[in-house]
């Protein structure tokens, strides 16, 4: 099985981190971020948590955005 990170300190990180989701079109969101991501291991703001576009876990491999 593979080894975790220590949750711990990314937990510690939540009351400055800014949310760490990123659009299909390469659009930072810089909105506090609330609710961590087992799957991506990333801190997202409330709106972004439930939306799987702005996680890297629920990008399609060969997906990576910024369409162009």
């Amino acid at each position: 099985m593979k080894a975790q990170p220590a949750r711990e300190d990314s937990r510690d990180q939540k009351a400055k981190a800014s949310c760490e989701g990123v659009s299909r079109l390469d659009e930072p969101c810089n909105e506090a971020a609330s609710v961590f991501c087992d799957k991506c291991e990333r801190w997202f703001c409330s709106a972004h948590a439930q939306d799987e576009d702005w996680h890297s876990c629920g990008i399609e491999p060969g997906e990576e955005g910024g369409e162009g």
